[in-house]
């Protein structure tokens, strides 16, 4: 049977069992399209590997973001997908495949990831009249999965300190390592958020730091590092530091001449990644499983990560009584309470109080250590 299609090309379809029923099949088209809901049959033959490659094309998001899409569709969805045609994907059959992905041990929140991406797929291209609707619904039978959610590993100041202290011991991380902690723990900032802070946005004299709205954060990619927004709108803010934290933050300004704070001992940007290998883990861990480490570092709080500094910090405040708006505040969060969000504010009061409770943590952990260490003085030094 030969149709016209909507661009005035002609198609042909095949396989019914008698010229009755190719008849009523063409009518049926013709319905449709004059109804405007007709699918072409021929798009159902486009393979999910042809349409990803159009609709990476298009894809407007993040560069982080599409790394990830990048990579899920790499190592999971085409293996699978790329080969078939778009109309032969079902439901079912991707139910089964998110089931195959979980018996072999991939964590819920992968599956899940690579599910939500192929319905993003082929929702974009019933969008594009390609199929006639995205075949992956939310199941209402078989297992609830309630995965427990992992409490994130936080720590108290005097483990705070502790694995700063490890850091500055370690040839791969030092004393600008250490401060970096310190500062992370003591302003609940973002790895991005820190690592991304330049001077012009240090006001020491003010006792604050500024996550500037459009360079407020350091972004790694596929692209490389570049400045950009940070994570959103409201974590554009000012940082209140206690005392304690401007003068070693000045002093610690005094070691390089790089625009941003934070670098490396080779006066580098850093990176995630090497961040965690040279100086969290084996400061928070401890390194005794590598037999060839030039210092021994004794375990302090297995499993924290620099993000479970910012946990840290938010749990400092709550322990200390600090009001949740100005949790928020501090954080660059926002309030699920829309009203109490736009009528509760900061007054200087609470921030006083807040920093108060802050240096106090410090030097209460500084004496509960009780142990003496260079990268804590505030006296002049040079790298």
């Amino acid at each position: 049977m030969r149709y016209r299609r909507d661009d005035g090309t002609i198609g042909a379809t095949n396989g019914f069992p008698t010229k009755t029923a190719a008849t009523e099949h063409a009518d049926g088209m013709e319905t449709d399209q004059r109804r405007g809901t007709w699918i072409d049959p021929a798009a159902g033959k486009v393979t999910v590997g042809e349409w990803t490659v159009q609709w990476l094309d298009a894809l407007d998001v993040a560069v982080r973001t599409e790394d990830y899409y990048r990579s899920l569709l790499t190592h999971h969805i085409q293996p699978r997908w790329g080969e078939i045609g778009l109309a032969e994907v079902s439901g079912i059959k991707a139910a089964a495949w998110a089931k195959q992905l979980r018996a072999r041990g991939y964590a819920e929140a992968t599956v899940a990831g690579v599910m939500k991406l192929l319905s993003l797929l082929l929702a974009d291209a019933a969008e594009e009249r390609l199929i006639v609707a995205n075949p992956i619904r939310a199941r209402r039978r078989g297992r609830h999965r309630r995965a427990r959610r992992t409490e994130r590993i936080w720590a108290n100041p005097v483990e705070a300190l502790a694995v700063a202290d490890n850091a500055a011991r370690l040839p791969g991380a030092g004393p600008g390592a250490a401060i970096l902690i310190v500062t992370a723990a003591w302003t609940g900032a973002r790895w991005g958020e820190l690592v991304g802070l330049q001077r012009s946005n240090t006001h020491l004299d003010d006792g604050a730091i500024v996550i500037d709205p459009d360079i407020g954060a350091l972004h790694e990619s596929s692209q490389g590092l570049h400045l950009g927004p940070p994570k959103t709108a409201e974590s554009a803010r000012t940082i209140a530091l206690p005392p304690f934290l401007v003068e070693l933050l000045r002093v610690h300004l005094d070691t390089h001449d790089h625009r941003h704070v934070f670098v490396t001992s080779e006066r580098q940007l850093y990176r995630r990644s090497n961040f965690s290998r040279r100086a969290m883990r084996p400061a928070a861990d401890g390194n005794h499983a590598h037999p060839r480490a030039d210092l021994r570092l004794d375990p302090v709080k297995l499993g924290l990560t620099f993000h479970g500094l910012r946990h840290s910090h938010k749990t400092w405040m709550i322990a200390d009584g600090v009001p949740e708006i100005a949790q928020s505040h501090r954080l660059g969060h926002i309030l699920n309470d829309k009203i109490q969000q736009t009528y509760s504010h900061v007054a200087p009061e609470v921030e006083r109080r807040l920093l108060d409770a802050l240096a106090d943590r410090w030097h209460k952990a500084i004496a509960d250590r009780g142990l003496a260490a260079a990268w804590r003085t505030t006296s002049k030094r040079r790298a």
